[in-house]
């Protein structure tokens, strides 16, 4: 088992916590750090410039995704200009449509072509990433971030699709593909596998890096002792019968 140090895949933290962006930004191995208006509500984020710019305070050398919340393509591409100017590092979130289901390629066109770094999020089929990357092509860096992990929720292997995509944004050099939303901490190697070019990990993945390569035995023995402790912890006892003399 290769250790992710070893693979060509970039790994980017995905979360809204100010404390745990702040340690993994003293971890090279993280690439760059994702967020998104969901993550922070849950994190109890209520100034979101506020929150953003003590993000960039911890995180000057590396990129950082912050995404729109408008839903009307004018104020939407308002917002991103608002947002871009926040630091040199930062890429705009725009969702792949809007509420109504209306593409925003045209927002992401003028965007990329007036140098803002665009990250096409929310992105669930190959005609989306197709739709992305023509947006984005010949205009600032960007990405396409395919949610992968919503693809496998509906019953879907993600990997072809990854893989399709994959060539897609090859016909744009500026862009980058990123498989969003993994569900295990295996994804980062079929991910990798592909020739994905990011993987976008929350808290609990990025705590399983630990686990890569362990000894399964010893991971077993580990799960039995788990067990074990739990039950005397919670005090279950069974009454067991008295042995019957023969």
């Amino acid at each position: 088992m290769r250790p992710v140090s070893e693979l060509a895949i970039k790994l980017y933290a995905d979360g809204a916590d100010l404390q745990g962006v702040r340690e993994m930004s003293r971890k090279p191995w993280i690439r760059g750090f994702t967020t998104n208006p969901t993550l922070m509500r849950r994190a109890g984020v209520a100034n979101y410039r506020a929150f953003a710019i003590d993000v960039l305070r911890a995180v000057s050398d590396r990129p950082v995704s912050f995404e729109v919340f408008s839903d009307e393509f004018a104020e939407m591409a308002a917002q991103a200009r608002e947002i871009a100017t926040w630091g040199p590092n930062v890429f705009v979130k725009i969702p792949v449509t809007n509420t109504r289901g209306e593409s925003s390629a045209d927002v992401v066109r003028d965007l990329t072509s007036h140098g803002v770094k665009v990250n096409v999020t929310a992105v669930l089929s190959l005609d989306q990433v197709r739709d992305a990357v023509s947006a984005l092509r010949d205009g600032s860096p960007g990405y396409v971030s395919v949610f992968a992990g919503r693809v496998a929720d509906t019953g879907r292997d993600p990997v072809p699709l990854m893989a399709a995509a994959i060539e897609l944004c090859g016909l744009a050099p500026n862009v980058e593909l990123i498989w969003a939303s993994p569900r295990e901490l295996f994804n980062i190697y079929q991910a990798d596998a592909i020739g994905c070019h990011i993987i976008t990990l929350t808290d609990d993945i990025l705590k399983k890096l630990a686990l890569v390569g362990k000894d399964l035995r010893a991971y077993s023995l580990e799960t039995v002792q788990m067990f074990r402790n739990d039950a005397l912890r919670a005090g279950y006892t069974l009454p067991v019968p008295a042995k019957t003399k023969a």
